[in-house]
């Protein structure tokens, strides 16, 4: 089965096209050393929770939504070793420093998973 990196993470919509622009050359970046899949969605129907949400667990703040995304992987191993290569592209360094960033990334959470059901 395959093995996933999955983010959560708040963007202000006036920075919407610049953080879609930034993740589709990401992503193009990601897919070129292997990744199976790279998915970006806007939030579209977020509303908060009484006691948990996706607004709540990024802090939503007034003029932002939310992004849910994911990449896959063949595995586990397949996603260290193209995690490794990505890091290391010359490509992605500008990408990097924190300030320049079209989102917050102190509120974005993220997590690796490993596939169980398929349907």
């Amino acid at each position: 089965m395959s093995y996933i990196d999955g983010f959560i993470l708040p963007v202000p919509l006036e920075l919407l096209d610049d953080y879609l622009r930034f993740t589709r050359r990401a992503g193009e970046i990601w897919k070129e050393y292997g990744a199976l899949e790279y998915v970006e969605c806007v939030g579209d129907d977020i509303r908060p929770g009484e006691h948990t949400s996706f607004p709540q667990s990024v802090k939503l703040q007034p003029g932002e939504t939310v992004i849910f995304a994911w990449i896959r992987y063949a595995s586990r191993h397949e996603r260290d070793r193209i995690l490794a290569e990505v890091m290391d592209d010359p490509r992605l360094s500008d990408m990097m420093n924190q300030a320049d960033l079209p989102f917050d990334s102190k509120r974005l959470f993220w997590g690796g998973f490993m596939e169980r059901v398929r349907l």
